[in-house]
């Protein structure tokens, strides 16, 4: 008999093919193999006017893997649906089902939700059926994407020419630029602070009498100097013990924030990685997925990795360093078919298998291993000391904390520092002499702007969007030139808040994130089964497609942006353009005079050549995407995507690039 599995990932079939035998045969869709035409009415590749029936056509590029597909499919007895264990996932199943014309009792679907021999043997002795509840949940969202984009995007284009807008990138852009404005109208505020050094302790003013006081000018401050005499009277110890307990397992937005925080890794770099990660890596006698399925929101982790990572610790650890799984509160929204992000194994120690990955690979597996293992170890420990000092009824505070028990940080000390901050020992009801009062001026501090993380947490604890989308969105506005970075922050340009004011002025019922979480409190209740998909659709359209029209009818459009010089042509203002291949200066009495001003090319210099004796410089594509060659092409054919810097990689002699702010070879996987 011949068993045809189809997963995703090519990498992931080779590994599963292993595992299973010579009587299947593992074949990969290299992800979708099908998306909305771009044809009908508006382009949408919907039938509004029937139900909004989709019509699905073949992806570009993806007619041969279809092809041989259907192939495979007709020679085999049985097919298993085996894509990745998502709501995603699940739609490309169908996609498969439906595109090579399987039959209901031809096929199986089943869920690998970790990439190891006896996880993929067991998965395949429980068989399941595509899910349509939640396929119509994914294919409402895909529908809804395309409308709001399309739509909104030839508007915009139109009106304004900014690049796109989509449902929740542009909630997304909203948050970023709503931050800005709140930035420029923060007006700051003058505030002091007063200190007492008492046996090098530091003692800070935070009450007079029984309320708590506020020092909003150096007069205040200095008021309350005038008042305090040499001595503090120690009116109060009190000791606690504390504990600090580990965080849960990484779910999709945790460990892009982690990632961002601890390793510097872009959302888009982490969940790429991470993928490698779960599809298996060749070490030394296997090839074995290393993590967990990384696309989740659930920290539940199986009973049979609590129980091995228990012996684990034990045995490494001692007895008292075991400590309990994580049990929160199912949230809404969550969907708990998932663990959270783990390792296969714990036995699979990040230092024994670090030969086998890239230092990337390494740094984030290691990252996963940790925080997993952590979060099922015992509560660090601390005894925390508070003292209060009174001296004329200002009361005085210091505090201090030292670890009694290492706990889970044994383990994720290197992610997680704890810092003893020892109080001496000192006698109650005993006044003491300050060695020092100190007196500082601070001004309050506006909100700052949001860092990759800070974003993805936002948008997480506001409901907006999917974990498994975050990278995506975030990707998309800064490719839109809606935002750029500065010192690893989202700062708004002119045309990402044009974009938002413009939305706002038409959409702000729509485009907001109370309007978008519940879109995704929707698209939940599809996939429950508790609502009709496309009466989902129905009466989002009949609310969405009146305001695109009053929109196309209403809103201004900008003018060209005049260059200040004339057309030699006609007399004319000269104005810039954007065009198929990007920005240009011509005529504003276009049709009536065609003039266009020839660029001039400047030659950029950026570095020498490693190849040959000619120097590397920064060129254009037709389409205007900078990339960098030789001088001496097409004698040398060396050229790059990242900025060159001049210098040869020390571990194969090619060329060192800048790589998304980092050092690293433009061939092989040295990095800086």
């Amino acid at each position: 008999m011949q068993n045809l599995v189809i997963v995703e990932s090519p990498s992931k079939s080779k590994t599963i093919e292993k595992y299973l035998g010579k009587n299947y045969k593992v074949m990969a869709s290299q992800g979708h193999i099908r998306d909305l035409a771009t044809s009908g009415p508006l382009g949408l590749g919907v039938d509004i006017e029937n139900g909004f029936k989709p019509n699905y056509v073949p992806l570009k590029g993806k007619k041969k893997i279809i092809s041989d597909l259907k192939k495979a499919v007709k020679n085999a007895d049985h097919v298993i649906l085996a894509t990745d264990p998502d709501r995603e996932g699940e739609a490309i199943s169908w996609h498969l089902k439906e595109a090579l014309g399987i039959k209901d009792q031809d096929y199986d679907r089943v869920l690998f939700h970790e990439i190891t021999k006896d996880k993929v043997l067991d998965a395949m002795k429980h068989p399941l059926k595509i899910d349509d509840d939640l396929v119509k949940s994914q294919e409402t969202r895909r529908i809804l994407d395309r409308i709001i984009g399309f739509r909104l995007s030839k508007l915009l284009q139109s009106k304004i020419k900014a690049k796109s807008a989509g449902r929740v990138q542009s909630v997304a852009l909203k948050l970023i630029v709503d931050r800005e404005r709140e930035i420029e109208a923060f007006e700051k505020e003058e505030y002091y602070t007063i200190t007492a050094i008492i046996e090098d302790t530091e003692a800070s003013l935070f009450k007079y009498k029984e309320d708590e006081i506020k020092l909003h000018n150096e007069k205040e401050a200095n008021e309350v100097l005038s008042s305090l005499t040499d001595y503090y009277k120690l009116t109060s110890i009190e000791k606690k013990n504390r504990k600090k307990a580990s965080k849960a397992p990484f779910i999709t937005s945790t460990l892009q924030q982690e990632a961002s925080t601890k390793l510097g890794f872009s959302a888009k770099k982490t969940m790429s990685i991470a993928q490698k990660l779960y599809e298996g890596i060749d070490l030394e006698n296997e090839t074995v997925g290393l993590i967990t399925y990384m696309r989740t929101d659930s920290i539940r982790l199986s009973d049979e990795f609590i129980g091995s990572t228990y012996h684990y610790i034990e045995e490494n650890y001692g007895k008292k360093y075991i400590g309990h799984a994580k049990h929160t509160k199912k949230k809404e929204n969550v969907q708990d078919a998932h663990e959270g992000i783990r390792p296969t194994s714990i036995l699979r120690e990040p230092l024994k298998i670090k030969q086998f990955l890239t230092p990337d690979e390494y740094k984030l597996y290691r990252l996963i291993y940790y925080r997993a293992l952590a979060s099922l170890m015992a509560d660090a420990k601390m005894d925390q000391t508070t003292l209060l000092f009174n001296n004329n009824d200002y009361i005085f505070k210091a505090t201090g904390s030292v670890l009694t028990f290492d706990g889970y940080l044994k383990a994720y000390g290197d992610y997680e520092q704890n810092e003893d901050k020892i109080i001496p020992s000192l006698v109650e009801n005993k006044e003491y002499q300050a060695s020092d009062v100190i007196s500082e001026q601070h001004f309050t501090k506006p909100p700052a702007r949001y860092t990759e993380a800070k974003l993805i947490k936002e948008m997480e604890d506001l409901g907006i969007g999917r974990p498994s989308t975050y990278a995506k969105t975030i990707d998309t506005i800064r490719e839109r030139g809606y935002v750029k970075m500065e010192d690893k922050k989202f700062v708004p340009t002119k045309i990402g808040i044009e974009t938002t004011d413009k939305l706002q002025e038409f959409f702000s019922d729509i485009i907001n994130v109370e309007y978008t979480k519940e879109m995704e409190d929707e698209l939940d209740k599809i996939a429950d089964g508790k609502l009709v998909w496309n009466e989902v659709l129905k009466e989002f359209y009949d609310l969405f497609e009146p305001r695109v029209k009053t929109a196309f009818s209403d809103m201004e459009k900008k003018a060209p942006e005049q260059t200040g010089e004339l057309c030699p042509s006609c007399g004319s203002p000269l104005v810039k353009r954007t065009g198929k291949y990007g920005e240009f200066i011509a005529c504003s009495n276009y049709p009536e005079c065609k003039y266009v001003k020839k660029e001039e090319k400047q030659i950029i210099e950026v570095c020498d050549c490693l190849k040959c004796d000619g120097k590397i410089l920064e060129r254009r594509t037709r389409r205007g995407k900078i990339f960098y060659g030789c001088s001496n092409f097409p004698k040398c054919k060396e050229a790059f995507w990242d900025k060159p810097l001049g210098r040869a990689c020390p571990k194969c002699g090619e060329m060192l690039v800048l790589h998304n702010d980092k050092v690293k070879c433009s061939k092989c996987d040295y990095e800086e």
